[in-house]
């Protein structure tokens, strides 16, 4: 569901629908509430591998968002670690085949190949990005967190979280809108 704040944000709270999906626009900021599953380089290989022998995924994809992260330990009296997004262009050869399984979002730093650019338009899912270099400041946001598959992968196992206002903007939407595409155009206008 997607509601705007007074404030201009826009709520997200998953899972979403292709008409969810429709109403975020690349520049977007948004914050996030309710459940976001996390996963990084492995196990993306191992959903491919389950993907490939037809096995059925850990979780349930279809409307959800995959976070791009690998929290690190929590301290006492604390949910998670500093939590901050990886670069997100390492899951690209795994995304495209997430997305056709109902996948709606993606959460992560840095840009998309063209591929993912492709099939977030053909599937209605968006990218998001959160700011790197932040994950202290994100591990606010976190209520809490529980492995969901592959433990022995250590921070790098799929958890889902329980997150409130998690701070996003929209960088690629379903429109084949690109902010770090417009940013550039818009910084070399104004150097020009």
């Amino acid at each position: 569901m997607i509601t705007l704040a007074p404030d201009g944000l826009k709520d997200v709270r998953p899972p979403l629908s292709d008409a969810d999906v429709e109403q975020l626009k690349a520049g977007d900021r948004v914050r996030i509430s309710g459940v976001l599953y996390t996963a990084r380089d492995a196990a993306h290989a191992r959903m491919r591998a389950l993907l490939e022998r037809g096995a059925p995924l850990p979780f349930d994809v279809r409307g959800q968002i995959i976070y791009y992260t690998g929290p690190s330990p929590a301290r006492p009296g604390e949910v998670v670690g500093s939590i901050g997004p990886t670069t997100a262009s390492r899951m690209d050869p795994y995304t495209p085949a997430l997305l056709a399984l109902g996948l709606k979002g993606t959460i992560g730093k840095g840009c998309r190949g063209p591929a993912v650019r492709e099939a977030l338009r053909r599937h209605k899912a968006v990218y998001f990005g959160a700011i790197g270099g932040a994950g202290a400041v994100l591990s606010r946001f976190v209520r809490a967190l529980e492995i969901v598959a592959w433990e022995d992968l250590g921070t790098e196992a799929v958890r889902r979280l329980e997150v409130e206002g998690f701070p996003a903007i929209v960088i690629n939407d379903c429109w084949g809108g690109d902010l770090y595409e417009t940013g550039m155009r818009e910084f070399a206008r104004e150097e020009a």
